[in-house]
């Protein structure tokens, strides 16, 4: 297909070592204008309550997603000739002013919203969502597929403060970001801090599929629920990499063990096609505790999992008016 779309260095022409690191080997371009989805790094973890370093997620993401080839093997999706698409820097961070690093997050991909591109973002810790959601669900609440091992809608840590990685969902939901009733978190597991940790979530209506109703139902069910349940309006999806098991993804801050494997995360953004996108990232990725860059590949490979999807949603969206 023929069009003036950006387009991927071609590996067999440039080695995937040489050139500019960037998503995908997309050209790297100073705004989203005139792009259908612009793909944007997030490097800050100001929200994380152990481990740090999803804050370099973003660069060895890019790193790693010079492995990232034109075509889905599967479904047959060449994302870069359906939708323009390309690399838009990262938005600019404050590493030492939580309160300053949340607005220029959400200043950037609020810069990306209003050229009219769907932002997909590398984290970053999980706290960068809320922002990124604060940028896209200005008008109107959105609703959510969220992966991740943990539900991320505590109240408060170390006293009153309201802002971790651990909060990012309970502070969307009092916001009005995020409607609750269209919101699904799939793979929920491990050690809790107290036995009504999730008690608040239910209640607002949030839908916690834990992992060992996951492991009883399989993909196909629990995906298709989690589609019927966020419709046809306007969805954010975040992939945070610690749902996938650590024995594939052990570079993050929070691992968990019991989680996916790398392939049933792959077969679960597939099932999302045709949502309507609000948005998407992948978060969690701590290169410092990466193995041989296994983690920053999970993540890189999701990203383009979710591009395909993206993609051809936004295609098929614009065919048909």
């Amino acid at each position: 297909m023929e069009n003036s779309f950006h387009q991927p260095v071609d590996a067999a022409q440039v080695p995937r070592f040489a050139g500019l690191s960037t998503f995908m080997r997309l050209p790297a371009v100073p705004s989203a204008k005139g792009l259908d989805i612009a793909l944007v790094g997030i490097p800050w973890d100001g929200g994380t309550t152990n481990r740090a370093g999803a804050r370099h997620g973003p660069r060895e993401i890019r790193n790693q997603s010079s492995l990232m080839r034109r075509v889905h093997h599967v479904s047959g999706t060449e994302p870069f000739s359906i939708a323009n698409i390309a690399d838009v820097g990262d938005v600019s961070v404050n590493p030492i002013n939580l309160l300053d690093g949340l607005k220029r997050i959400e200043d950037g991909i609020a810069a990306i919203v209003a050229e009219g591109a769907v932002p997909l973002a590398a984290g970053g810790d999980h706290l960068t969502t809320l922002p990124v959601l604060r940028a896209v669900a200005r008008k109107a609440p959105v609703g959510m597929v969220h992966f991740d091992a943990h539900s991320d809608t505590n109240d408060r840590y170390f006293g009153d403060n309201p802002y971790t990685h651990g909060t990012p969902f309970r502070r969307a939901i009092e916001e009005g970001l995020l409607d609750p009733k269209r919101v699904v978190q799939i793979g929920i597991r491990g050690s809790i801090y107290e036995p009504g940790e999730h008690d608040w979530a239910t209640a607002q209506g949030v839908r916690i599929i834990y992992m060992e109703e996951f492991v009883r139902r399989g993909v196909a069910s629990v995906m298709q629920e989690a589609r019927d349940l966020v419709g046809d309006s306007p969805t954010y999806v975040t992939f945070d990499i610690d749902c996938i098991d650590p024995s594939m993804a052990p570079g993050t801050g929070t691992p968990e063990l019991g989680g996916f494997t790398t392939r049933e995360a792959q077969e679960m953004v597939r099932l999302l096609g045709g949502l309507n996108f609000a948005g998407a990232d992948v978060v969690e990725v701590a290169p410092p505790f990466d193995v041989g860059g296994m983690t920053a590949l999970a993540g890189a490979t999701m990203m383009f999992e979710l591009l395909c999807v993206m993609a051809r949603s936004l295609a098929d969206r614009r065919a048909h008016g």
